[in-house]
């Protein structure tokens, strides 16, 4: 993992237009189109943008949103919880707690044993398995 924050530069040349786009201009992919939706494999998603490690393929789960769904982060400090007012709806945003790139959103209607859904965008993920 870096340690420092990467600049946007940087961030344009390694991610993709996709990823830029929603990790950071808090973009959100179709719903049933992320590489990560119906994943199933035994390992970490990692932040795309700075590769810190953010959840475990242990948390996830199908919750028929559309988008990779996990019910607890690595750590409490893997993200950061923000308040978000855009289009009209007032919900909680997901970022990587090391750099800041937009992840998706948290809601209250996940499974136990937290109650958490985070809905993440597959964009903002990078998988690594445990082999």
């Amino acid at each position: 993992m870096s340690q420092t924050k990467p600049d946007k530069e940087t961030l344009r040349q390694k991610l993709t237009p996709e990823q830029y786009y929603v990790t950071q201009e808090k973009g959100t992919e179709r719903a049933f189109t992320g590489k990560y939706y119906k994943h199933k494999e035994t390992g970490v998603y990692h932040c795309v943008c700075c590769e810190a490690p953010l959840f475990t393929s242990e948390t996830k789960y199908e919750s028929g949103s559309g988008w990779p769904s996990f019910w607890q982060p690595v750590s409490p400090e893997a993200v950061k919880e923000v308040l978000d007012k855009s289009h009209g709806m007032v919900r909680t945003e997901v970022v990587c707690g090391h750099c800041d790139a937009h992840l998706g959103h948290v809601f209250t209607d996940g499974p136990r044993p937290t109650g958490l859904r985070y809905c993440l965008n597959s964009a903002s993920l990078d998988f690594k398995n445990n082999g």
